[in-house]
């Protein structure tokens, strides 16, 4: 069963890269740097330029940022080969988390800073862009949260200590 749970994380990884890229690409080769271009009324492909963090913070400081991502994402990753009791729905999102957060380092090295695309427009607090990998991070990560929220809570209201809940 490990094997198996290690191979479909290293191919959701894989392809979480291969898209992040992809989209970086067609990003790149089509659109100038602060094109915008229309696809909803809601959501326009901007192209952008992130050589910082998230949020556009420390701005070229952008190796800082692809060092501690490579760090963590190796320390991920050997986690994942040497821990025994991770759920299969774990792997997934580390899948999500590792391939997402290696494209953005690779756009680092490509293009020498993170390349950022998709503009939500119409909420007044919101003005991010952001990339797919981004978004691969998030649905990675939220489900992790939650989760661990809910097994504390179950702990809390009297459930058998150390019992997760069941694999997805």
């Amino acid at each position: 069963m490990k094997k198996m749970d290690v191979a479909l994380f290293a191919i959701i990884a894989s392809f979480t890269v291969g898209l992040s890229q992809v989209g970086s690409y067609l990003v790149n080769a089509n659109l100038a740097q602060h094109q915008s271009v229309q696809v909803f009324s809601f959501l326009h492909f901007t192209h952008v330029r992130n050589m910082g963090g998230i949020f556009g913070i420390m701005q070229g400081k952008g190796w800082v940022f692809a060092t501690l991502s490579f760090l963590v994402l190796a320390v991920l990753v050997t986690y994942i080969c040497m821990a025994r009791n991770i759920r299969r729905y774990e792997y997934i999102c580390y899948g999500l988390i590792v391939g997402g957060g290696a494209s953005n380092i690779l756009d680092r090295f490509i293009y020498g800073s993170v390349v950022d695309f998709i503009d939500v427009r119409g909420i007044s607090f919101w003005h991010y862009i952001f990339n797919t990998a981004d978004v691969m991070i998030h649905l990675g990560i939220w489900p992790l949260v939650l989760i661990s929220l809910l097994w504390h809570q179950k702990e809390e209201n009297g459930g058998k200590e150390g019992e997760r809940p069941a694999a997805g």
